[in-house]
Formats: C-alpha cells, sequence, structure tokens
C-alpha cells in the first residue's frame, strides 16, 4: 500500500528503472516549517539508522550520532494542525460531522464569511450533534433540535425560546458554541485542535504542511479519502513499508522484479535507512526513491528524487520568514517528478482517515478526462487486499502492549527500517501512542464482519463527491435499463401478430430486451463490487 496505484492505470504507474542523472538533477519538495521545528537536508548525514542492527539490539539502535533531541524533547500532539477533508469532497450545502484525536467537530460553510468554519460538535444547550442541522437562509448554522443558531464565530444569535422582549439571553457566553481555528490550504480544510480563546490567531505564528506541488497547476493531483478501521500507528508503518507490496497486493500492484525471482510474488531485499531522526520525524532513503516522515500525519516518497531540503509549518510572525508558495527548485524541461503524499490523521483507537494525493507533472492530461471515481476504485481494491491482516494484526499489537512491539515482532532486515524508526519516534518523542487525553481507555472496538470492515460506501462513497454522484448515476442506469427490458417484452406481448408480423422485429425486441436485462444484471455487480464489498483471497489469486 506504500504507492496506492493500478497497473492498469497509466497516470499512477512508477517506472521501475529511471535514469540516475535524472534522480540526482530532481527535487523533491518544498515544505515550511517553524525555525524551532525544521531541519534543512541541504547538509548530508553520513550516519545511518540500519533496521538490521536494530533488529540484533533494539534497545540500543546503531547510529546514534543521527538523532538529535534533548531530554526535555517531547511530541505535544495537541500543537499541530490537522486535515479534516479536502475542500472536493465537502458539500458547502450541509454541515459534515468528522473526529480527529477523538474530538467531534462539525465542519461547515460560512457564507457570509466565504470560509470553511470548525465547531465542537455540540450545541450548548442539550448537547446535540450539530452536524445534524442545517445551514440556514441566513447563512448562520443552525440546531434542529430546538432551532439555536450560530454566526461563524461560534456566536449565538437566535433563540426561538427566548420572549423577544426578554432579557438577550443568547449573549449569554454559555450560549456560544465552540470554534476551533481552521484554514484551508493544499486544498483541504485543516483544524486546531483547541477551542481555547488563546489560539484564535494561532494561524499567524504555524502554519500547516504546505506542499507546492498540490498547488501547481503544471501537476495533477487529484486526492481521494477513506475511514480506516484500523488505527493511526499502523496505517502509517504500513505506508512505510514498501516490502509487503507484493505479497499483500499481489496481482493488483505492478512491482520492481528482480532478474531472479525467488518466489512467485518476486520479493526481494530492500536497502532502507533513515538518514535523520528527531522529534520532527525523520528522512529516509529508498531505492528507488527517498522520503520523509513530518509528525503527526505526512509521510512523503519521491519516486525519482533526492530530498535536498524539506520543511514543515512555518511561522509568519512579523520578523520571522515568512510561508513560500515556491518550491525551492524545479525539474528541468522534460524532467519527471512524482510525489506520492498520504496525510494519516489520528481518529480514535482502532480508526483512522487516510488523505492521500499522487502529484506528478507527467501525464497530466489522463486526470482531465479520466473521472475521480475511476482512480478510486483502484486505490480502495489495494486498500481493501490488506485491510482485514492490518485490522487483526493492530489486536495482536495491543495483546502485547504497544510498547512491547519492538520486543514482539522480530524486524531483522533492512526492508522494516521505516517501520522500525517510525516505532523509534513513537516511543521516544510521543509517548509510544497516541495523545487521547483521557477520552478512551484504550480498548479497540469490537471486530465485526468482514463484509461490514471493507465497507466502501460508508467509509469512502459517501464522503468523497466523485463516488457519490458515480454511485448515483449508476444506480439510475441500472434501472434504466431494467425498465426498458420489461417495456420492450411488455409491447412484443401486446402487440398482435399481424401488426407486428416480422419475425425479424419481434426478435430484434426480444434481443434488445434481453441485453438490457443483462446489462443491468452486470451494472448491480459492478456497483456492489466497487462501491460496497469487494473481497479480496489472498488463498486464490
Amino acid at each position: 500500500m506504500e504507492t496506492l496505484r493500478v497497473s492498469s492505470v497509466p497516470s499512477l504507474q512508477i517506472p521501475s528503472k529511471f535514469d540516475k542523472t535524472q534522480s540526482k538533477k530532481l527535487t523533491f519538495l518544498g515544505f515550511n516549517q517553524s525555525p524551532s521545528s525544521s531541519f534543512s537536508l541541504v547538509q548530508r548525514h553520513k550516519a545511518t539508522f540500519k533496521a538490521s542492527s536494530i533488529a540484533v539490539d533494539t534497545e540500543t539502535p546503531s547510529a546514534p550520532e543521527a538523532e538529535t533531541h534533548t531530554q526535555d524533547d517531547k511530541f505535544d500532539w495537541y500543537a499541530h494542525w490537522y486535515p479534516l477533508m479536502p475542500v472536493c469532497d465537502l458539500d458547502k450545502r450541509v454541515p459534515h460531522a468528522k473526529k480527529v484525536l477523538g474530538i467531534d467537530v462539525v465542519v461547515w460553510w460560512d457564507k457570509n464569511e466565504s470560509a470553511w468554519k470548525v465547531f465542537e460538535d455540540a450545541c450548548p444547550h442539550r448537547l446535540a450533534p450539530l452536524s445534524e442541522g442545517r445551514i440556514d437562509q441566513w447563512g448562520r448554522l443552525q440546531c434542529v433540535y430546538h432551532g439555536w443558531c450560530f454566526n461563524g464565530s461560534g456566536d449565538c444569535k437566535f433563540i426561538p425560546q427566548a420572549p423577544k422582549d426578554g432579557p438577550p439571553i443568547h449573549t449569554s457566553k454559555r450560549a456560544c458554541v465552540g470554534a476551533y481555528p481552521s484554514t484551508v490550504q493544499n486544498g483541504m480544510v485543516w483544524f486546531w485542535p483547541s477551542s481555547d480563546p488563546q489560539y484564535k490567531d494561532i494561524l499567524a505564528e504555524k502554519k500547516p504542511p504546505y506542499i507546492p506541488e498540490i498547488d501547481d497547476p503544471s501537476y495533477a493531483s487529484l486526492m481521494g479519502n477513506r475511514e480506516i478501521p484500523y488505527g493511526y500507528e499502523v496505517l502509517i508503518e504500513n505506508l512505510m513499508d514498501p516490502a509487503h507490496v507484493p505479497y499483500a497486493h499481489y496481482g493488483i500492484m505492478q512491482t520492481r522484479q528482480p532478474k531472479e525471482k525467488a518466489d512467485r510474488e518476486g520479493g526481494r531485499p530492500l536497502d532502507l535507512h533513515i538518514r535523520k531522526l528527531d522529534i520532527n520525524g525523520f528522512i529516509a532513503e529508498q531505492n528507488p526513491g527517498h522520503s520523509r516522515f513530518l509528525p503527526p500525519c505526512v509521510f512523503c516518497v519521491s519516486i525519482f528524487s533526492p530530498i535536498d531540503h524539506i520543511n514543515g509549518a512555518a511561522a509568519s510572525s512579523p520578523g520571522t520568514e515568512k510561508l513560500s508558495n515556491e518550491k525551492l527548485s524545479s525539474p528541468q524541461k522534460g524532467q519527471k517528478e512524482a510525489l506520492l503524499i498520504f496525510i494519516c490523521v489520528p481518529v480514535s483507537p482502532g480508526n483512522s482517515r487516510l488523505i492521500w494525493t499522487f502529484p506528478r507533472n507527467f501525464g497530466v492530461w489522463i486526470d482531465r478526462i479520466v473521472p475521480r471515481w475511476i482512480f478510486h476504485v483502484g486505490q480502495n481494491l489495494i486498500l481493501d487486499s490488506d485491510l482485514y491482516l492490518l485490522h487483526i494484526e493492530e489486536r495482536k499489537i495491543m495483546d502485547v502492549g504497544p510498547t512491547q512491539w519492538q520486543k514482539a515482532c522480530f524486524v531483522p532486515t533492512k526492508s522494516d527500517a521505516l517501520v522500525v524508526g517510525f516505532r523509534k519516534w513513537l516511543n521516544k518523542y510521543a509517548g509510544g501512542q497516541v495523545d487521547w487525553r483521557g477520552k478512551f481507555t484504550g480498548a479497540l472496538p469490537p471486530t465485526p464482519p468482514k463484509e461490514q470492515l471493507l465497507d466502501r460506501y460508508r467509509s469512502h462513497v459517501l464522503n468523497c463527491s466523485s463516488c457519490n454522484s458515480a454511485h448515483k448515476a449508476l444506480g439510475v442506469l441500472e434501472v434504466v435499463l431494467q425498465v426498458v427490458s420489461f417495456c420492450l417484452l411488455g409491447i412484443v406481448a401486446a402487440i398482435k401478430q399481424g401488426v407486428l408480423s416480422s419475425m425479424v422485429a419481434r426478435t430484434a425486441l426480444v434481443a434488445t430486451a434481453l441485453l438490457c436485462f443483462a446489462g443491468s444484471k452486470w451494472l448491480a455487480h459492478f456497483i456492489y463490487k466497487n462501491f460496497h464489498f469487494h473481497d479480496y483471497n489472498h488463498a486464490l489469486v
């Protein structure tokens, strides 16, 4: 699942071979990070952090000089921006319920300020979910339980039950709903996970990670999203593990094959190593390509080019370097550049959200003529093919305890370097797991039936504007084909022999009716398999 692509979709294919000179010339992407939490790769580090040595002694990892930290370094899960959804998948007409870090929020479009707003998903009156409400004719968010209305700042503007000639109780602070700082960047709605007024202007001090290639019109960068029924930690380490691709996604993804195959799938040794690891994540080399983990959410892979310099969320307050919208360097004319960008969002124990986009500067025309849902069909199949494995794996990890991961898992090869690096970062800087701040007991939700676990409709289709529209359109087409089929058969049966005496005409109508009926049945199967449930039996592939 390191690359959510399908071999049948040309725009997402990744060549197994590429020019070495091209690899040296291409540049990955430009993030912008605050001076206190960024690190530059302009100066290359010779020390490396290798998985093979860790497997021998997990308590004393190799190359400690590649890590920079102090005893006071501790990653604060609530001092970072989190993405909620791609803007392209949000309907401005309705409020949307989302959960991040166990926090229930409602995302809605404030037409008065022309901005996306993020509120606590609870009306201050009786705590009914505002996400089940509506946006009224004045552009206010209305709770449909008792009709209380709120503006874009969270202030209550109308309480129907309050007498008009009585005290203005709607102005009370207790009538206000908590509003989170929010912004739109790289085509996604981001929010700061604290509604405390002290963070009202946090955007001026710290911005979300910015990836210029996503906004570059010379790049194709279609987005997708899916609710994942396993946790944030397992999601990220799976995306960091290219060695599982030829096995878990066999027959779905095209992978680089060795000259001599040792098995059917063509698995091979992978030379992965981490060049630098600190509280701000790590940078890794994987042949081919380079990658960076920018906590808490962003994992990027460069297919062709080395990462020379990447920054994350930048400070733009007076006297500091402002956020740059330009890439630090661009590929020369004719050179290819492709990125895999995975944004992993912790939702709750045993649940996460994945937002992905694959910016590239070649084959851009394909994305302009092929509907987005076509790409999502293949990408969801990739997610499904190892989803059940990871769901069960997470429960086994919880049985032994997340802090015992390195002792329970035997990771002796370099192909596990990024996974080991992520677990090392998680244990050393982030407390070993997501900080839920006491919202949960730590227990995972029960495992549902496989059909429910792999249900694409609720996990993706309902949250994707393209797939939702395609699902509705194909459903209508299915019904139309059935109606046409029965109408044609009815015509043949109703018309007298003399009126429709030609055997050829009668045969043609019957044949057309049968074709329409068969087409409706095929379409029903296609809809179910691609928009609802598609099992993947590894033993029979």
